[in-house]
């Protein structure tokens, strides 16, 4: 059974949730401040965590902060009552995986959910050991990423990101094969969330290496050049 931790300080949105995701069978952990949610996340071994920006004790952006300085691989997903792009990006710069703006719709949360833990399930799959561009080598097995020997720190989604790329061994990648590969056929194609992605990707990957490595094709989607 998925375990998933819930810091949302509304207890009517808090309890809605957790009946939702106790339905479709996850053992559900919830937390009302973000000091208590901050505890269970270092004592709990969780499958995917979701988190309200506007907390009492600790707010959202700076526990997805913490939480990746020890952990990089468990998804998580942020709720906010905000829809700007910029409290977006600083989600994503936090260590966010996905942003869902209230209010919003049960099936769709648990639609997101179902995505953030099949895509990090599934992510090294297809593919065993190492894979290489250049010299950027990425471990599909302990989803450890490098350059030139140099260990590069990626949240879950970067990852998916880079590593879809590389496997593409220089063809290009449509954004809409990049959404439903990494984010599901029900997220919003419309969104700009790949760009951003690949913003980060290339202030990581390539711009502390004097690199430029991640291409975009107009009208196209993004490539890989070794």
């Amino acid at each position: 059974m998925k375990r998933i931790l819930l810091i949302e300080d509304d207890p009517t949105i808090n309890q809605n949730i957790r009946d939702a995701l106790v339905r479709e069978g996850y053992d559900v952990h919830v937390a009302f401040d973000g000091l208590l949610g901050e505890r269970i996340l270092r004592k709990e071994q969780l499958d995917c965590v979701v988190i309200d920006l506007n907390l009492p004790g600790k707010n959202g952006y700076d526990i997805c902060r913490d939480f990746r300085k020890v952990n990089t691989t468990t998804p998580i997903l942020i709720l906010t009552a905000f829809d700007e792009i910029d409290d977006k990006v600083q989600g994503y710069e936090s260590g966010a995986d996905d942003y869902l703006t209230k209010p919003f719709y049960m099936q769709e949360l648990v639609l997101r959910i179902q995505s953030l833990l099949r895509r990090n399930n599934n992510t090294a799959d297809s593919i065993q050991g190492p894979v290489t561009a250049g010299d950027i080598v990425v471990n599909p097995i302990t989803k450890r990423v490098t350059r030139g020997n140099v260990e590069i720190s990626l949240t879950p989604r970067e990852y998916q990101i880079l590593l879809k790329l590389i496997s593409a061994r220089g063809e290009v990648v449509s954004k809409k094969d990049l959404i439903e590969e990494i984010w599901g056929r029900n997220f919003d194609a419309n969104t700009n969330t790949v760009e951003v992605y690949i913003n980060f990707l290339r202030k990581k990957v390539d711009k502390p290496f004097g690199k430029d490595s991640i291409r975009t094709r107009v009208g196209y989607g993004y490539y890989l050049e070794a």
